[in-house]
């Protein structure tokens, strides 16, 4: 499998074997967290996007993988958004994104949205 696949299909940083569901988010997640960084009792959104041919069964296992992590590292899920949000045609895949929420942001995340993509 490609690790770290552009949205339109551009090369990965790495080919590596298939992994478990557990696996992959392990090694996703080691690099999201310490990105911003995300900390202990941070509260985010999380977002488990499908590349268009993934099968939502899958998007949902990918997803209690992360919030596994998440858990452990104490940060707080205060929404989760599983589906195909950015996709590439039909390709297999998935993308992690977090929000880290203030009140703002948390305000503005919670306010009704009615677009051709997004329906809240």
């Amino acid at each position: 499998m490609e690790f770290g696949v552009g949205i339109h299909g551009e090369p990965g940083v790495a080919r590596e074997r298939i992994a478990t569901a557990d696996e992959i988010a392990q090694k996703i997640m080691e690099k999201i967290i310490p990105d911003l960084p995300f900390s202990s009792n941070d509260e985010v959104v999380l977002m488990v996007n499908g590349l268009g041919g993934t099968p939502l069964q899958e998007l949902y296992i990918l997803n209690r993988a992360v919030r596994k992590i998440l858990n452990e590292e104490n940060i707080r899920v205060y929404k989760t958004m599983v589906g195909n949000y950015m996709t590439s045609i039909d390709m297999a895949g998935a993308s992690i994104t977090l929000l880290k929420l203030d009140q703002e942001l948390k305000s503005l995340f919670d306010a009704s949205a009615n677009t051709p993509a997004l329906k809240i």
